[in-house]
C-alpha cells in the first residue's frame, strides 16, 4: 500500500458513535461512518443501515480526527543507526501517516522504499536527504562533508523515479553536521527544490549557519523543523531579531514544525512563543532510537505537551492532522466526504498526572493527555494506545552501536 491506497478488506467497517473534530463543515456531536471493503467512505450520518456482513467498531463517544500525521520520523530500520521500524511509530500508537525525514539519500533510497515504505501498514512518505548516504552513521559520519557528498544528477533521478513517495528534500543545517560549510548545503537544497518543484525541510540547530540566514532563503511551503529548539545561538527566545525573522517567515508561508527529537524541543521556548501567539503549523516527533525512550515517547505525548503549553485543543488536532497533510501536498480537504479513503484516528483526551521531559531535561506534569484508541486505515481498525517506556528504559543502550536509546 503506497500513497493512501488501502489493500481490500474482507468486510466493510461501520464506525459507530464517534465525535468528529476539525472537519470543515461537520458539526454533529457524534456520527457513524460506513467504510467499504475498498477502503473508501460509503456514507456518514446517524441513520446508516448496517450491512449484514459489516464489522462494527463502537467508538463509545470518543473523538475522531483525520489520521494523525507525523512528518518527522526516522524509520529506515537497518539502513541507519538511529532508525526505528515504521510499526514502532505508527498505527498502534494512533499515527496513520508518517514521513521519514532524510534518513536516506539517493544512494540508499531504494532500500528505504522496498523494505520500509512498501510493506508498511501505514502510509509512509519521505524527505530525500541531499547527502548521498543519508544518516547511515548519524552524527558520526556526516552526510555533508563537501561537494563529494552530494550528487545533484542522482538526486534528481531518484526524485523522478519516486515522486509517489518523495514529498520533499531534507538538509541538516548545523555545525555538527556540515562544519564550516555554512549556508552552501541549504542553498543547494533550495535550488534543487526549485528545479524539482519540491519543498525543502531544514533542520536548524547549532550554528553555523545562522538560523537567521536560513530563514532568508526559504519560501512558501518550505519547512523549518526544530522550530522551538533551545540551543544557544539558535533559540528564538534569546534573540528578538531572530524571533521577528521567524514571524516574517511564517507570515509568508514557511511552515514551522515542532520536530521534538532528543535535542530539539524546549518547554521554555515553546511556551514563550505560544504566549506571543506564534503557533507551530505542524506537530511532529522526530522519533528515532535515541529519542523514543528519552524525551519524546510518541505522537500523542508530543501533542499533549503542546496542549499543556497553551495551544487550543482543535489547534493541536489541526497541527497533527490537516496541516501536515497540506505541508506534504497530500489530500487534506473534505476528508469525511463520500468516496474519500478512510484514514482516521479515534482518541480520547484523558485526565493525567504524567511527568514528561523536554529535550533539555526539564520536567513538566501533563494534566491532560491524548490517548489513541484506534487507527483507521481503510476498512481496517487497528487498536492503538499511547507509548510510555518502562522505568529506566531511557538509560538502555543500543546493543549494536552503544548509543543511548
Amino acid at each position: 500500500m503506497i500513497g493512501n491506497q488501502f489493500s481490500p478488506a474482507e468486510k466493510p467497517l461501520l464506525i459507530r458513535n464517534a465525535k468528529p473534530v476539525d472537519f470543515a463543515g461537520v458539526t454533529s456531536s457524534a456520527i457513524d461512518i460506513l467504510v467499504g471493503t475498498d477502503g473508501k467512505i460509503i456514507e456518514t450520518g446517524t441513520t446508516i443501515v448496517v450491512p449484514d456482513d459489516a464489522e462494527i467498531l463502537d467508538a463509545g463517544g470518543s473523538y475522531l480526527s483525520a489520521g494523525w500525521t507525523d512528518i518527522h520520523t526516522h524509520i529506515w530500520y537497518g539502513g541507519t543507526d538511529i532508525s526505528l521500524r515504521p510499526e514502532q511509530c505508527g498505527a498502534r500508537h494512533g499515527v496513520t501517516t508518517m514521513v521519514d525525514a532524510g534518513s536516506a539519500g539517493e544512494a540508499n533510497f531504494h532500500g528505504l522504499r522496498e523494505l520500509m515504505i512498501e510493506p508498511a501498514l501505514e502510509n509512509v512518505y519521505a524527505f530525500l536527504n541531499i547527502g548521498s548516504i543519508g544518516l547511515v552513521a548519524c552524527n558520526r559520519v556526516t552526510e555533508l562533508q563537501d561537494m563529494r557528498s552530494i550528487d545533484i544528477d542522482r538526486i534528481a533521478a531518484t526524485v523522478e523515479a519516486n515522486r509517489d513517495v518523495i514529498v520533499g528534500l531534507k538538509v541538516r543545517a548545523s555545525a555538527v553536521i556540515s562544519g564550516g560549510w555554512d549556508l552552501v548545503p541549504v542553498k543547494l537544497a533550495k535550488k534543487l527544490g526549485r528545479v524539482l518543484k519540491l519543498p525543502i525541510m531544514v533542520h536548524v540547530g547549532e550554528p553555523p549557519p545562522l538560523y537567521d540566514d536560513i530563514l532568508s532563503l526559504l519560501t512558501e511551503g518550505d519547512i523549518v523543523t526544530h522550530c522551538f529548539n533551545g540551543k544557544v545561538g539558535g533559540s528564538i527566545l534569546e534573540d528578538e531579531d531572530l524571533y521577528t525573522l521567524v514571524e516574517d517567515a511564517a507570515a509568508r508561508g514557511v511552515v514551522l514544525d515542532v520536530g521534538h527529537g532528543g535535542a530539539s524541543f524546549s518547554f521554555e521556548v515553546a511556551k514563550a512563543a505560544l504566549e506571543k501567539n506564534m503557533l507551530p503549523q505542524t506537530i511532529s516527533t522526530d522519533l528515532h532510537n535515541r529519542s523514543m525512550d528519552g524525551a519524546v515517547w510518541d505522537m500523542g505525548t508530543t501533542m499533549s505537551k503542546l496542549l499543556s503549553l497553551g495551544m487550543g485543543f482543535e489547534q493541536v488536532i489541526h497541527a497533527a492532522t490537516i496541516a501536515p497533510r497540506k505541508a506534504i501536498r497530500r489530500d487534506h480537504t473534505n476528508l469525511l466526504a463520500k468516496g474519500k479513503p478512510a484514514e482516521f484516528t479515534i482518541f480520547d483526551l484523558e485526565k493525567s498526572d504524567i511527568e514528561v521531559k523536554d529535550s533539555k531535561g526539564i520536567t513538566s506534569t501533563l494534566h491532560e493527555i491524548f490517548e489513541p484508541r484506534h487507527a483507521i486505515l481503510g476498512a481496517r481498525a487497528i487498536a492503538a494506545h499511547r507509548y510510555q517506556p518502562a522505568p529506566g528504559a531511557q538509560l538502555a543502550n543500543c546493543p549494536h552501536c552503544g548509543w543511548a536509546r
